[in-house]
């Protein structure tokens, strides 16, 4: 049984420093986050991901890359996705002339399809592990944060075409992360910036917003919460909330795959049961709430990586005085997500039919 690596991390540049080696190589870091400072151009990008590979094999590389204005890595031949809410207003179209009713929907399935597939193939072929996407928040129309990321408002509508960009995401070799459970779309303040409460009832948001995750049970990899204060449920952000994460995501929705929290340096996450509180014990609450891996963002450009060499430090004392406890079954789920086969080159990839074919689906 393998130690378990709780601890996704970021780097500071477009290639590894010997600090960020020194840190990849600790046994509690699991994984980096790629952002915008980490892209030149694609060779680099290649090149930074064999780094991060030589350091260890088992190193999960992340991004945000879901489309619009959530992507990553823009130029030197990536695709720019269109943004999810695209999808779904291709399936509210009216049917075009001869065509039986439900057609639009399903033209829109196929394209989710073809976006989760250029989005994998293209990251693969760089060598990114996996992209956190898709989206499952719903579209009510007052959140500024989710807006056009989100697939939609209508809840089924948003399960079938997240399932269908999942199914295009798997044909590249990429799995999934489905955010931000329970969902973020109702609520109009940005979780970067604020601490956003929902008031509405467990049974409202099982019946709205969560209904994605529960009919996607069986075909997400991961799931990523809010850092959401649903009020009327707990008191305490979903991602901090073991009655969200183990009493109604794993054992009522059944999920099996990996819990990731989101970025513990949101100012969300930062305030616990009404006081602030810092990395380390942000990141011990959520893994004592159910989730298996917690995100450090942007602290590698923090006075030198202070912020990460504090929070594996603590992480450490944590484990030797017995108030954290590795999880090999959490372990497992981290290491589900490594693809099982290499990406293609990307000059191969350019000449590719299916790549091709999708790239026309595309809306």
């Amino acid at each position: 049984m393998h130690a378990h690596a709780p601890l996704i991390i970021d780097v500071a540049g477009l290639s590894l420093s010997p600090a960020d080696r020194q840190r990849l190589a600790h046994p509690l870091v699991g994984g980096v986050i790629l952002f915008g400072r980490n892209w030149g151009d694609r060779a680099q990008l290649t090149q930074l991901c064999r780094q991060i590979k030589s350091v260890r094999r088992d190193l999960l590389i992340a991004v945000d890359h879901e489309g619009g204005r959530v992507q990553r890595f823009r130029t030197d031949g990536f695709t720019h996705l269109p943004p999810m809410k695209a999808l779904g207003d291709l399936w509210m179209q009216a049917p075009q002339r001869g065509e039986g009713e439900g057609a639009p929907a399903l033209r829109a399935a196929n394209a989710a399809t073809a976006a989760g597939y250029v989005l994998g193939a293209e990251l693969r072929a760089c060598g990114v592990d996996l992209s956190f996407t898709p989206v499952l928040d719903l579209d009510h129309g007052g959140s500024s944060v989710i807006g056009d990321r989100a697939l939609g408002r209508d809840p089924r509508v948003v399960t079938v075409l997240a399932q269908a960009l999942m199914h295009g995401l798997r044909q590249s070799g990429m799995g999934n992360c489905g955010k931000h459970f329970p969902g973020h779309g109702y609520v109009r303040a940005d979780s970067h910036l604020a601490i956003p409460v929902d008031r509405r009832s467990l049974k409202a948001i099982l019946a709205d917003d969560a209904a994605p995750y529960a009919w996607l049970s069986a075909s997400l990899d991961a799931v990523m919460p809010a850092h959401v204060i649903y009020s009327r449920v707990d008191s305490r952000p979903a991602g901090f909330s073991s009655r969200w994460l183990q009493d109604i995501l794993r054992l009522q929705l059944g999920f099996q795959g990996a819990i990731f929290s989101d970025d513990l340096s949101m100012e969300a996450a930062r305030y616990i049961d009404g006081r602030q509180v810092g990395f380390t014990e942000a990141a011990l609450a959520a893994l004592q709430a159910g989730g298996d891996m917690v995100l450090l963002c942007n602290q590698s450009v923090v006075e030198g990586g202070a912020p990460i060499d504090e929070a594996i430090d603590a992480l450490s004392r944590a484990q030797v005085v017995g108030d954290w406890q590795p999880s090999g079954a959490s372990e497992e789920r981290r290491r589900a997500l490594l693809p099982q086969v290499a990406g293609g080159d990307w000059d191969s990839l350019m000449v590719q039919a299916r790549y091709m074919h999708a790239l026309s689906l595309l809306p």
